[in-house]
């Protein structure tokens, strides 16, 4: 068996999925046949720490994607109030893995305006094109429940929380 940890902390088979890992797209240094592997010094840092509960503030969702066709089919998203910045990369707030044609960052953005309570789909700075409803998406354009969204080779559904039933501040 030869499982890698990555620099996340992943583990992953390096006959499966070579030396990139699967879950974050880090490059491994691989080790030499023959080569014993050598342990890095524990330093305190790397010590295992106790889990001791969810530190940070929680984000309310305010809508959700669902990969409906593509690589991800059946995974959903979470949209969160403001600018979610869409992409393969690991900094964009939705990331979708395993669909090349989709951009590393800012293939499109989605928007929800928290003041007026509705969702829009902007397009990207980067080279692909976003599609709303099978249309090309060259300025902001207002979503709804259950509208298409194509990234690449992937299909979305948008989903709806937020919005004129239904808003965080107001429960």
């Amino acid at each position: 068996m030869s499982l890698t940890r990555c620099a996340n902390g992943h583990m992953f088979s390096t006959r499966k999925h070579g030396n990139t890992c699967p879950y974050c797209n880090i490059t491994v240094e691989a080790t030499p046949k023959g080569e014993p592997r050598r342990q890095a010094p524990v330093d305190a840092e790397e010590k295992t720490m106790p889990y001791l509960g969810e530190t940070m503030s929680i984000h309310p969702v305010t809508g959700w994607l669902v990969c409906i066709e593509g690589p991800q089919m059946g995974q959903d998203y979470r949209v969160m109030s403001e600018k979610n910045f869409i992409g393969r990369a690991e900094e964009m707030h939705i990331r979708i893995l395993g669909d090349n044609t989709i951009s590393r960052r800012n293939h499109a953005v989605i928007v929800y305006d928290p003041k007026k309570r509705n969702f829009y789909l902007l397009p990207g700075d980067a080279s692909g094109l976003a599609y709303h409803n099978n249309e090309a998406v060259y300025s902001p354009a207002e979503l709804a429940a259950y509208d298409l969204i194509q990234l690449g080779h992937s299909k979305f559904i948008f989903i709806p929380l937020c919005g004129a039933h239904f808003e965080w501040e107001n429960n």
